[in-house]
């Protein structure tokens, strides 16, 4: 059987995008942070990585749309963290914003990834942004990384 993945490098001249959210800033700028250092650890140019800020984690499929319709990038790390509080808003954003994603993503048929945490608590999200579980915007990013080497191999 042969096996067809995509690698964990880059060849140096790829533009990517990062779109993070700034509320929850304390969280989302540890993840944003991790995604830049898997980027440049694994041959990615720092000026060929642009960072889009928008208000929440519900604009990110809305910038996501615009970004992908100029077909200017190679790849779009989505970074975020939507954390429970005592209403029903945490449902509504993070359900709004992960389908607004996949459906952007499926719509244009591009490298993209999905980092936007989704937690019960502060304590979970700053574990998922550096701390025991690692950094989920380093993790997105290589994803991300072996995502565009797959596409790259399968002529998508």
């Amino acid at each position: 059987m042969q096996v067809i993945e995509g690698k964990l490098s880059l060849l140096g001249d790829e533009k990517i995008a990062i779109i993070s959210s700034r509320f929850n800033h304390i969280i989302t700028d540890r993840l944003v942070e991790g995604a830049k250092d898997c980027f440049l650890r694994h041959g990615g140019r720092e000026d060929n990585l642009f960072h889009i800020l928008v208000p929440g984690a519900f604009e990110i499929p809305f910038a996501l749309e615009k970004i992908l319709s100029q077909g200017d990038y190679d790849g779009v790390c989505c970074l975020g963290a939507i954390i429970r509080g005592s209403t029903p808003h945490f449902d509504y954003v993070s359900a709004e914003s992960t389908k607004g994603i996949a459906n952007v993503t499926i719509r244009y048929g591009a490298a993209v990834t999905f980092g936007v945490l989704t937690t019960d608590t502060i304590e979970q999200a700053i574990e998922r942004a550096g701390s025991k579980s690692g950094n989920k915007g380093f993790e997105s990013m290589s994803n991300l990384i072996e995502l565009i080497n797959l596409y790259r191999k399968i002529g998508a």
